[in-house]
């Protein structure tokens, strides 16, 4: 995320750059700026998953055409768990949301942060290696469940791993 920060940073008008010299009013540049790299990031994620999730929906499809319509409701359960996680992703608060407010953060919290973004980014990949599996097994019925669990499973990893993110910001675990 720090490559996303200094884009942000970088792409500052000429009187944020001086207003950010103020005595006081450059940590709420770098705030806002926090929270533009975070919106940013959470932004180029969901769209990720978007595709993903479209890949899912065709798959979904072959399925029913191959005849396969009882592994239906098991690839939707993926589907579930993947729109749950790019509905978390897409709609939190920017920012952290008090992360810069009520909620102070350490540099360390911050490193998980960026760990667990990071993380999606590797989810992505992995999922979409899943969804490949799936597709190159559409005729193989007795490989096929095994496929799809293992796509389900990775799409609820994405939205335990969002609520872990949480717990590094809030500093308590989610109910």
């Amino acid at each position: 995320m720090s490559d996303l920060f200094e884009h942000v940073t970088s792409q500052q008008d000429p009187f944020k750059r001086l207003a950010s010299r103020l005595s006081g009013f450059s940590g709420y540049v770098e705030r806002q700026n926090r929270r533009a790299a975070d919106q940013l990031l959470r932004e180029t994620v969901a769209r990720r998953f978007d595709e993903l999730h479209g890949r899912l929906s065709t798959l979904q499809s072959a399925l029913i055409d191959h005849g396969h319509l009882t592994l239906v409701d098991d690839m939707e359960n993926a589907a579930l768990a993947m729109r749950t996680f790019i509905d978390k992703i897409r709609h939190a608060s920017y920012g952290y949301s008090g992360l810069f407010n009520a909620v102070k953060i350490n540099e360390a919290e911050l490193t998980k942060l960026y760990e667990f973004d990071n993380a999606f980014f590797d989810l992505a990949e992995d999922i979409s290696r899943a969804l490949d599996h799936v597709e190159a097994n559409l005729a193989d019925f007795e490989a096929l469940p095994a496929a799809i669990r293992h796509l389900t499973s990775l799409a609820r990893q994405a939205v335990e791993t969002f609520g872990r993110r949480n717990e590094v910001i809030l500093g308590t675990p989610l109910s």
